[in-house]
């Protein structure tokens, strides 16, 4: 079997024409296609089915992350549109923290028509209901496609994402080719996001209702939640030839202890069904944490590299024993939550 370092590219490409695209979502969220592959037939489905086609007793592992308004526009006095997209802050520290800052805050930012913008601050002010932001923007830093945008606002006791909900824009995938809409306030957010730090949704669970999950909980499929702030990195367009050569984004993961022992509980006796990339992303890290965790290597937070999986000889412990080492550890520790970040690439 050869390595994934020698995918290339080019053999996954395929052509996506545009009016296959839904530009905006169906009225109801759960009246959405659902393809189904069961025993090497496929099956179409409606969404609002899929109580009936998950096992009884299954664990739903979905993402709760919520998106923030992370696109910011601005109009110089010239009339020049200046968009300023945060990526993430520029100390590197948890987004959560980065959220509750007060009066400024530095992030590394893609800037949209950055030619434009030479020197000085940008300046405006966004009204809102909740009461107008006037909100500064200052170019600190040009890294490639990267800027270092110091950001500072008036009411300064304002959070950073208060400012955000009242001045950003939604970030809709830029394949979308359309400007967010006061709908998209609701529709672009899972209905059970609940924890601000991504750039884009978990795409996977936006079709979810509480209807559905009403469903769920009568079939006896629980659901435990868990973290990973989708990042920018989501949109970046792949332009290795091969696997080998391309850098995989890092997203942040947050995990409670709880939700490792409802995953410890499950492993082995019930099915587990992630809900999107997301979640699988996390859960696969989670496995490989126990891992380094088990040989000795691994420490109080999760730190997962882009081929650890693959680098690997012999045969790896198995789920339960790798995620029984994950909470034995925060149980040592006194910790009720697990945070990281991962460079997995699921190849």
């Amino acid at each position: 079997m050869s390595s994934p370092r020698d995918l290339r590219i080019a053999d996954h490409t395929y052509v996506l024409p545009p009016e296959r695209i839904a530009l905006r979502p169906l009225a109801e969220r759960d009246a959405s296609r659902l393809l189904v592959y069961r025993d090497g037939s496929i099956s179409d489905r409606v969404f609002r089915e899929l109580p009936e086609v998950l096992p009884e007793g299954a664990l739903l592992v979905v993402n709760d992350t919520r998106v923030v308004n992370a696109r910011l526009r601005f109009v110089k006095d010239t009339g020049a549109r200046i968009e300023v997209f945060c990526l993430e802050p520029a100390d590197g520290g948890p987004v959560e923290e980065a959220f509750r800052q007060r009066g400024s805050s530095r992030w590394w930012c893609t800037v949209g028509n950055v030619k434009r913008w030479k020197d000085g601050p940008l300046g405006q002010l966004f009204p809102h209901p909740d009461g107008d932001v006037q909100l500064f923007a200052t170019l600190v830093e040009r890294r490639g496609l990267e800027n270092l945008v110091e950001f500072s606002w008036e009411p300064a006791e304002l959070s950073l994402a208060e400012v955000l909900h009242r001045a950003g824009v939604v970030p809709l995938p830029p394949y979308l080719h359309r400007d967010a809409e006061p709908a998209d306030e609701a529709r672009y957010q899972t209905v059970y996001a609940r924890e601000e730090g991504s750039v884009a949704a978990p795409t996977a669970g936006l079709h979810f209702t509480p209807q559905v999950l009403e469903a769920l909980d009568e079939r006896g499929i629980s659901r435990t939640h868990l973290t990973l702030h989708v990042g920018a990195g989501t949109f970046r367009p792949v332009q290795a030839e091969v696997m080998a050569d391309h850098e995989m984004h890092r997203e942040r993961i947050v995990v409670s202890r709880q939700a490792i022992a409802d995953l410890v509980d499950a492993v082995g006796t019930r099915p587990v069904v992630a809900v999107g990339t997301t979640s699988l992303r996390t859960l696969e890290s989670l496995y490989w944490h126990g891992v380094a965790l088990l040989e000795g290597r691994g420490g109080n937070d999760l730190s997962v590299e882009q081929w650890e999986p693959y680098d690997r000889t012999g045969d790896p412990p198995s789920a339960k024993e790798a995620l029984e080492a994950v909470l034995r550890t925060m149980e040592q520790a006194d910790r009720e939550v697990l945070t990281g970040s991962t460079g997995l690439i699921i190849a």
